[in-house]
């Protein structure tokens, strides 16, 4: 529930009042004695959904050309008209716009407040990005959601949506351009963090191993399931914004979205493998679009349009326009990560098959211990060099296997247009005396 105050200027108070004796709303009139344009103060509580429909009345009997409206929460509102008026706008669909999402003014105001202003902004996403590198580089999923907590990245994203739909160019703006500093800002502020850890030598390693650890590996190649994250933050986001309720939560699920893909680019580009981290500069530039999409939508179809009617054609071809634009670029990204997802399949098929094939070639006596296989390629991914180790008891000589193999790991080989072998995989066999019992043992 809300609590209104309205300043009335001379010669609107019957008007004015007339409306909320209409509409059966309590109100409370104060004179106004400041010796401005004002002739009174009058001040009433409203169900949530009822604000707005109220203000539209309001504004009909010219009420906010010459004043000022104020709008606060209110805790607990005790009278019998008052739950009249709520079951009435509770229960007429049409009367109460979408149920119990806040006013437009409300909404603007909320979404103005949560852009947070430069200075601030790009110290937190700063900071964010740099404990995100550190959690991914310490494999620490616990730091890395903690990253997550402190990103500011929920406001850009909802002030550019609801600038958007209820045209208000200043605020979208403002929305897009912070969107835009905060995703360069965190790539330079991970690649440069990265950059000092590796020339100190405090993380001595090569991109190999640090391309290997859990927390940065998971996201060198997304798949389409990705999506799902942020197409659920930009909704999230948008209702809890329009609904008044905290956000909080929310803007942990779309830093989740962002925060770590964005750190694994900066790596990437500090250990000079930026051609490795494409995977997960698509999925920052996907998850982004995908939450202004989805916001967009959502803002919408809740029923929020401009503040004059002669402007809504605009805002809507604005808001269409906007839509089309993310949609088809979106679009194209997702057929990016639909191939990731592929290349994904092809690359656990090939290696659960090659250490089949590689099994059933071996004797007895002999143990397949490893299989690393290299892969190149983008977006789909292909083997470059197969690395098979097989261990063998220190008393025999190593089985004569190795072209065998060879054959066999090769002809399974993926390659870009088909499941055909590629003649230009490098395959190493390497032979390692191991005690059986302690084989089978581990």
């Amino acid at each position: 529930m809300r609590l209104v105050q309205v300043m009335i200027p001379t010669g609107k108070r019957e008007a004015v009042l007339d409306v909320l004796d209409e509409e059966g709303v309590d109100y409370a009139v104060s004179d106004e004695t400041s010796g401005r344009d004002y002739t009174a103060v009058v001040t009433f509580p409203l169900p949530t959904s009822a604000v707005e429909p109220v203000l539209e009345q309001l504004r009909g009997v010219g009420i906010e050309r010459d004043a000022y409206t104020v709008i606060v929460q209110a805790e607990t509102v005790v009278s019998d008209r008052f739950e009249a008026l709520k079951e009435r706008y509770e229960s007429d669909e049409e009367e109460t716009s979408n149920g119990d999402r806040i006013a437009r003014e409300e909404l603007v105001a909320r979404a103005d407040e949560m852009a947070p202003t430069v200075r601030p902004y790009v110290l937190m996403t700063a900071v964010s990005a740099v404990v995100a590198t550190a959690g991914l580089l310490l494999d620490s999923p616990a730091i890395v959601v903690g990253s997550m907590v402190i990103a500011p990245l929920i406001g850009p994203a909802m002030a550019a949506s609801v600038g958007t739909v209820v045209d208000d160019r200043d605020l979208a703006l403002r929305g897009i351009k912070l969107q835009a500093l905060g995703g360069a800002l965190a790539i330079g502020a991970a690649a440069l963090f990265a950059l000092l850890l590796r020339m100190m030598n405090i993380v001595p390693l090569t991109a190999e191993e640090v391309f290997a650890i859990g927390e940065v590996r998971e996201r060198l190649a997304p798949g389409v399931l990705s999506l799902v994250i942020a197409l659920g933050a930009g909704a999230a986001g948008a209702v809890s914004l329009a609904s008044g309720v905290s956000s909080a939560l929310v803007g942990v699920m779309i830093a989740a979205a962002l925060v770590p893909p964005t750190a694994v680019v900066g790596i990437g580009i500090a250990w000079g493998e930026p051609q490795t981290v494409v995977g997960s500069a698509v999925l920052v530039l996907v998850n982004i679009l995908a939450i202004n999409l989805v916001a967009l939508v959502v803002l919408w179809r809740m029923g929020y349009r401009p503040k004059l009617w002669f402007r809504e054609e605009e805002a809507r071809a604005t808001t269409l326009k906007r839509i089309a634009v993310l949609a088809a670029v979106l679009l194209v990204l997702t057929g990016l990560l639909g191939a990731f997802t592929y290349s994904s399949y092809r690359t656990s098929e090939f290696e659960r098959g090659a250490t089949a094939a590689i099994e059933a070639e071996l004797p007895p006596e002999a143990t397949l211990l490893d299989l690393a296989v290299t892969y190149e390629g983008f977006p789909l991914q292909t083997p470059q060099r197969i690395v098979v180790t097989v261990g063998h008891p220190p008393s025999t000589t190593p089985p004569s296997v190795a072209n065998t193999i060879r054959d066999r790991v090769t002809a399974l080989a993926p390659d870009p247009l088909g499941p055909f072998g590629d003649e230009s995989i490098r395959v190493e066999i390497r032979y390692v005396d191991v005690d059986r019992a302690t084989a089978t043992g581990r």
